[in-house]
């Protein structure tokens, strides 16, 4: 069982920076592949990364890639989402995910834990 918390949420004008944070508790954290995912009002949850469980590789949705950037601290139990020249589409509620997968998915399914989730909202 893995425990999920985000944090760093909040109200950022266009163009501005945000970084959300995800501090994790139970099983190894370090078994874990990681992701970010994000729901708009009245839209599917949409991927926007994921990272490997023990290397730096990560992957991301075409929308966000070159903008978003995915790390995490294995040592603090901690994954973390950069974002960057924040648009208003970005708008969303935020939720980390932890799969125990040697692959990085892309499907909300493949992820067996969620965090609550945290409220960004770009505008000026």
């Amino acid at each position: 069982q893995v425990q999920l918390v985000e944090s760093g949420g909040g109200l950022v004008q266009p163009g501005g920076s945000l970084k959300l944070s995800c501090a994790a508790s139970g099983r190894p954290f370090s078994t874990y592949v990681m992701a970010w995912f994000r729901q708009a009002p009245g839209k599917e949850r949409e991927f926007v990364g994921a990272i490997a469980a023990i290397t730096p590789y990560a992957e991301y949705s075409g929308s966000v890639q070159g903008r978003f950037t995915i790390s995490r601290d294995n040592a603090k139990n901690a994954v973390y989402l950069q974002m960057n020249s924040l648009k208003p589409e970005d708008t969303a509620v935020y939720y980390c995910a932890a799969a125990n997968t040697r692959i990085l998915p892309r499907g909300s399914k493949e992820y067996h834990y969620w965090g609550q989730g945290t409220q960004v909202t770009v505008s000026s």
